[in-house]
């Protein structure tokens, strides 16, 4: 279940942030950046404080200027969750957003990226939006997948999954500590012919990757380290 650390950190929401735009996109709204005439298309799924996060975009961006059409899509339909709201804890909230809806969401938009004529679809989904993503992973929706300081995602998940997948989790991390990433790990180890990549990141705690505060030289250091192997992983393995 969502604990208090998926909640922890929340971002300063700025719907102009990027150097991206939004439009509609598969009927939800989207942040949209990279050349529009790539075959190659990367997907972001967020965790709950949605699309508007800064830095979430400025991940965007980078995979973007590899060569890459990003999406980010607004699963929320504009209710990100919002801690400050007392009459919507984080329990009623996943009510209305549950990942399983999350799922539903994204098929329009994967249809909607093929019908572009984009060949080859990856994803990277953070805490919330990695269940998503391996929801993706195991119809093969997408081509290669990414998990960041996941939430929801079980053994069972990992085991249906037969695309290139990498997966990094936090030393510090209650929603999925490190013995479930290495129970991870040894799920798709038993699998050679899938590939894939498992980290325990040291020293680090959930949401990491995107809730990191720009002026902490360390945390921006230890976020960067975890975008470099995103972009590095696509480059391999999206084709």
């Amino acid at each position: 279940m969502a604990g208090a650390e998926c909640c922890s950190n929340p971002p300063t929401l700025n719907p102009n942030a990027g150097i991206g735009h939004v439009e509609k996109f598969a009927g939800l709204d989207s942040y949209l950046t990279g050349s529009s005439h790539s075959n190659l298309a990367v997907l972001l799924i967020s965790d709950v404080f949605g699309y508007e996060a800064p830095n979430l975009r400025k991940l965007a961006d980078k995979i973007a200027a590899s060569g890459y059409y990003v999406v980010v899509p607004d699963f929320f339909y504009g209710e990100p969750y919002d801690p400050q709201n007392p009459n919507r804890p984080i329990g009623e909230w996943l009510k209305d957003h549950g990942t399983d809806k999350g799922f539903e969401d994204a098929k329009p938009v994967v249809e909607a990226l093929k019908s572009k004529g984009i060949s080859a679809i990856g994803a990277v989904g953070f805490c919330w939006g990695a269940k998503v993503v391996v929801e993706l992973a195991k119809p093969k929706l997408i081509q290669v997948a990414v998990l960041l300081h996941p939430t929801f995602v079980t053994v069972e998940d990992i085991s249906a999954v037969d695309i290139p997948i990498g997966i990094l989790g936090a030393e510090i991390d209650q929603v999925s500590p490190p013995e479930l990433i290495k129970k991870f790990e040894e799920v798709l180890k038993a699998k050679p012919r899938v590939d894939s990549y498992v980290k325990v990141v040291p020293k680090v705690a959930h949401g990491w990757t995107v809730r990191y505060d720009p002026q902490d030289s360390k945390a921006v250091k230890d976020a960067e380290e975890a975008h470099h192997f995103v972009l590095d992983w696509f480059p391999k393995h999206l084709k």
